[in-house]
């Protein structure tokens, strides 16, 4: 597994100020739980107060806006997010690109803001239930990162992708073992053909879709899955931190 299991708490549109209590409960449990690497992704409007209230986990954002300023009504920009506070940004996920038309060259533009602004990337790629269907998921998922990985190009440093089936998204049903081992080897062996092996090895690649505390210990004990991309289960504190055990448990043995 490259460094410590990354468990990422992404809240969606989710949360007030009432919300801070399960960050502060996440927060004093990672503190015994170093092994594991535990970050939030709360809606802009709570990044700076998470930030504030948390001394061990990380904080990061759903997105940005790719340009660094300008008349961009509602956006927020890389820079803005920074400066609350957030030291990663999520970028590609599936709800953006469905919901708001984004596609590879967005993300790509995206990505570049982050990285001038000094962001860490959460990749994300996955593929729809009929291209699955249709025996098309690989190709699909690695034509969105090759898309994207060349914008990234201090990887071992900046990046980790998240493999989100998109059909297994807040629908409560997962991914067969073996085809989430299957699609994160053939995200390493890209990794590895775009970075070289070594940096490969340090690219951390999460698996996002409906991941719960009874069924992420299997999940994380496969081969390549290096943590996990939580969605509703990362809205208490105490859901969010059974995956979390779960990611500690496996890597103590």
């Amino acid at each position: 597994m490259a460094e410590r299991p990354f468990i990422v708490g992404n809240w969606k549109m989710n949360g007030t100020r009432a919300m801070l209590t399960e960050a502060r409960a996440i927060d004093r449990a990672a503190q015994r739980l170093m092994k594991v690497e535990v970050a939030l992704a709360p809606p802009f409007t709570l990044i700076h107060a998470v930030h504030k209230e948390v001394e061990q986990i990380g904080v990061g954002a759903q997105d940005c806006h790719a340009a660094v300023e300008g008349a961009h009504t509602g956006d927020v920009s890389a820079t803005m997010v920074a400066d609350a506070g957030a030291k990663f940004v999520i970028l590609g996920h599936s709800e953006r690109r469905a919901g708001h038309g984004e596609d590879n060259a967005a993300v790509a533009a995206k990505i570049d803001a982050a990285v001038a602004a000094g962001l860490r990337i959460i990749l994300c790629c996955g593929e729809s239930l009929e291209t699955r269907d249709a025996g098309k998921a690989e190709i699909f998922v690695l034509d969105q990162l090759r898309a994207a990985l060349s914008h990234v190009e201090d990887a071992a440093e900046r990046l980790t992708v998240a493999y989100e089936p998109i059909w297994a998204i807040g629908t409560g049903r997962t991914a067969e073992s073996g085809d989430i081992a299957a699609m994160h080897a053939a995200i390493r062996r890209l990794l590895a053909e775009t970075y070289g092996e070594e940096t490969a090895a340090q690219v951390r690649i999460l698996y996002g879709g409906s991941v719960k505390p009874d069924n992420a210990r299997e999940i994380l004990a496969l081969e390549n899955v290096d943590g996990a991309l939580v969605g509703g289960a990362s809205l208490s504190a105490e859901s969010f931190l059974g995956i979390v055990h779960a990611a500690f448990d496996d890597e103590t043995g």
